[in-house]
């Protein structure tokens, strides 16, 4: 019989030799059983709740077997496995039902047994509910260190930590705390957040993420988020405001808001940063600039702002003025970090259109259009387009088989003619095939619906936006000796999309050379 090994630990703190010795042990039991080792997998510092696809050693592990690769998959517990009693019972059942084996070494398991299903189900549980008891440990105890004056959670721009016997304590670090008084004093004083991230960009002064951007200041006033919405800045430190929860399918940490009442708030003057009148300051601005701004946030008014490539830096250009679209990192962030392209809109809103029409409407274009269209038409013509006539298909074929078993009957004589005459009469009445004149309509409302494209873009911008999303994907502009040119790749039929017809949508997707014009 042929062995995997599977071996995994869930904390960098863990020894290094964890997974050595699980392996140990599970090559131990296949020498015993006198099975061949024939793959070994293994996954470090990796929890047990990530998700098994999202683990390399794991879902190698399983690819395998699934291949027919091994007979018997050693592992030392079945939570190494996984610790989600869900995810572990459905990962079992898939290895089980193509009859290949799982032994728990140091836990008994065996898929052999007849108790297994119960056996995994509370192993499921058991480890599920560790992991369950080890977050509420740990939260309780990052709970009592925050009460003892102690840090629990992330830093902040601004701070540093310093460790003692019984935890980190947070300082206030110098040469950032300034950076974040000059934020907050030209903020109040009237900058915008483009003009202050621009200019610390320039200076190369680095920010809480590399770079500093709008959203690192800005943040969000409503969750606290940003410098200049950090209540540390004054003094007052908040834990457990936010709590991070896997998504189960992704394996993805996501941010979740906890309840005000579960928050744990405490005076700390020793870290005030920012004096209290500038911070006020801060808010009077940021309320009045909440006021102007619409509910809901504007709707959009360009075709293709975000949909654009910065050919220098790779990133999103959108519409940064009334007349232009640009690099929307050196529009956030500063020419420092991005000395991005300018483009007008109208000029080329028109070119990147034209070049689409000219594109839909080429001949090799239609004539794939064309042949695409004949041939699933053809082969839904193929097809009765009538459900009863394929229920009489099958009772007469039902018929057939039980005169030539029992002999033939007045009664089964009779009801085989009946069916006979049903389906004629009914394939009598189904239309002549009218494929040459569905085609030409379907062509028909294709070029028609392509002639006016600029027009039916224009009315609708957001389901213009949605539409051309899907047509060009994004679009590289980039700019040479000879000028600043832009480059589409994109399956031009996917406009039959919008003419709302099945058989177009099921064409959608023709290959086109990639198109380069100047703009």
């Amino acid at each position: 019989m042929r062995a995997a090994l599977y071996a995994r630990y869930s904390s960098d703190k863990q020894s290094d030799t964890s997974s050595a010795d699980q392996l140990r042990v599970c090559r131990a039991r296949a020498e015993r059983e006198e099975w061949t080792i024939t793959g070994e997998w293994s996954d470090d510092a990796v929890s047990g709740a990530t998700p098994v696809a999202h683990r390399r050693g794991a879902s190698g592990a399983i690819a395998a077997g699934l291949k027919g690769e091994w007979d018997v998959l050693v592992v030392e517990g079945l939570d190494r496995i996984s610790r989600d009693a869900a995810e572990l019972e459905l990962t079992i059942r898939r290895l089980e039902h193509r009859k290949l084996r799982i032994i728990g070494v140091s836990d008994g398991y065996d898929s052999a047994q007849r108790n297994r299903t119960l056996m995994r189900g509370m192993r499921g549980l058991m480890a599920q509910q560790y992991l369950e008891d080890l977050a509420d440990r740990t939260h309780r105890g990052l709970s009592s260190q925050v009460s003892r004056g102690y840090h629990a959670g992330g830093l902040s721009y601004g701070y540093r930590t310093v460790q003692d016997a019984c935890g980190h304590k947070l300082e206030v670090h110098p040469e950032q705390a300034l950076i974040v008084v000059e934020i907050y004093r030209r903020y109040a004083d009237g900058q915008s957040c483009q003009r202050i991230a621009a200019d610390l960009n320039a200076r190369g002064i680095k920010g809480p993420r590399g770079t500093w951007s709008v959203s690192a200041l800005y943040g969000s006033p409503a969750k606290g988020t940003g410098v200049l919405n950090n209540e540390l800045y004054r003094g007052a430190y908040t834990w457990n405001r936010t709590q991070w929860i896997k998504d189960p399918d992704t394996g993805v940490r996501q941010r979740f808001d906890r309840p005000p009442a579960e928050w744990q708030t405490e005076e700390r003057p020793e870290l005030r940063i920012v004096p209290d009148d500038l911070w006020q300051g801060v808010r009077e601005r940021m309320g009045t600039v909440r006021r102007n701004q619409r509910r809901g946030g504007p709707k959009p008014t360009t075709l293709f702002g975000g949909l654009l490539i910065c050919g220098k830096c790779g990133g999103s250009m959108i519409a940064v003025n009334a007349h232009r679209y640009g690099c929307a990192a050196r529009k956030d962030r500063g020419r420092a970090v991005c000395d991005g392209l300018l483009i007008p809109r109208e000029a080329t809103d028109r070119l990147i259109v034209g070049t689409l029409k000219s594109d839909l409407l080429a001949p090799a274009a239609l004539v794939h259009l064309q042949s695409e269209v004949k041939r699933l038409l053809a082969s839904k013509s193929s097809i009765d387009p009538n459900p009863r006539i394929a229920e009489l298909d099958r009772e007469i074929a039902r018929l057939v088989d039980a005169i030539a078993a029992v002999g033939i009957s007045p009664a089964l004589s009779a009801r085989l003619q009946s069916a006979e005459l049903e389906r004629a009469r009914l394939r009598a009445q189904c239309k002549p095939n009218e494929m040459p004149t569905k085609v030409d309509n379907l062509i028909g409302r294709y070029m028609k619906l392509v002639d006016e494209l600029e027009q039916t873009l224009r009315a609708d911008i957001a389901r213009a936006r949605t539409i051309l999303a899907e047509l060009v994907g994004r679009v590289a502009i980039r700019e040479t000796e000879d000028g600043i040119y832009s480059i589409l790749d994109h399956p031009a039929a996917s406009i039959a999309l919008a003419a709302g017809d099945p058989y177009l949508t099921m064409v959608a997707g023709a290959g086109f050379e990639p198109t380069t014009f100047g703009l």
